[in-house]
């Protein structure tokens, strides 16, 4: 039984997810100790807005609720279906808003690839790494999204002098999220994105280039969560890296 937990961690984790935001709720009894550092974390910076970029159905923001966050929460989802999920999980939540489009480096249209899990889509191409990570990873079919600069849309959102946190979960396109957002970064205490130790789609960041990346814009790593083991070897694929100013 624990073997074939080990080996379907991220399947069942997905399943656990939809789950959680299909009830709209979550029973926890005491935070993980990767949790209890990132509750730490937000409350030591006295975070008040999460900007939920790559939010699927609502898992990130409904994780953030249950661990007792009480913030706003900024969502962006591009997809069709998982935005329509997103809907149903945010629209009982008024200090949670959420936007139909994807956030990257330019404004206009950009084709996303589906893949049949959902949390597994890019606007970037597949490595064959990509199926290493877990089940129904692949890609079934493509979608023409809306593209955005977050530093086009910042100061819409009324966030100025907010304690602001940007969470990034969006399959190999961070760092391109991070170049349509340089004077947004100005305004931002935290991030907390995927980093591939193992990268599974193309053009995405290795651990060691984002870390250097977010250096060079004054973020330095305050804690790292563990993700995505590769199913045969047990190799790390990836993780949550959190930086903090």
């Amino acid at each position: 039984m624990n073997n074939f937990l080990y080996k379907n961690k991220r399947f069942l984790l997905i399943i656990k997810r939809k789950f959680n935001a299909f009830i709209g709720l979550e029973i926890i009894k005491y935070p993980t100790p990767e949790l209890d550092r990132r509750i730490k974390l937000l409350k030591h910076y006295n975070i008040n807005v999460i900007i939920d970029v790559g939010a699927n159905i609502g898992q990130y923001g409904s994780d953030m609720r249950n661990i007792g966050y009480k913030g706003r929460i900024i969502s962006f989802e591009p997809t069709y279906e998982a935005f329509e999920k997103l809907c149903k999980t945010s629209k009982n939540d008024p200090n949670w808003e959420i936007h139909h489009c994807s956030l990257g480096e330019r404004d206009g249209k950009a084709t996303i690839n589906i893949s049949k899990n959902s949390v597994s889509s890019s606007l970037l191409e597949s490595l064959p790494e990509l199926k290493q990570g877990g089940p129904n990873t692949s890609f079934i079919k493509k979608e023409e999204v809306d593209i955005k600069k977050l530093d086009s849309i910042f100061d819409t959102l009324n966030v100025e002098g907010q304690n602001i946190y940007l969470k990034m979960d969006t399959q190999g396109y961070e760092s391109y999220i991070l170049d349509g957002a340089k004077e947004s970064l100005k305004k931002i205490l935290g991030i907390q994105l995927e980093m591939s130790l193992i990268p599974s789609y193309e053009g995405a960041m290795t651990f060691l280039e984002m870390t250097s990346k977010l250096n060079s814009l004054d973020f330095k790593l305050a804690t790292i969560e563990s993700g995505v083991y590769e199913n045969v070897s047990g190799k790390l694929m990836e993780v949550d890296g959190v930086f903090y100013k």
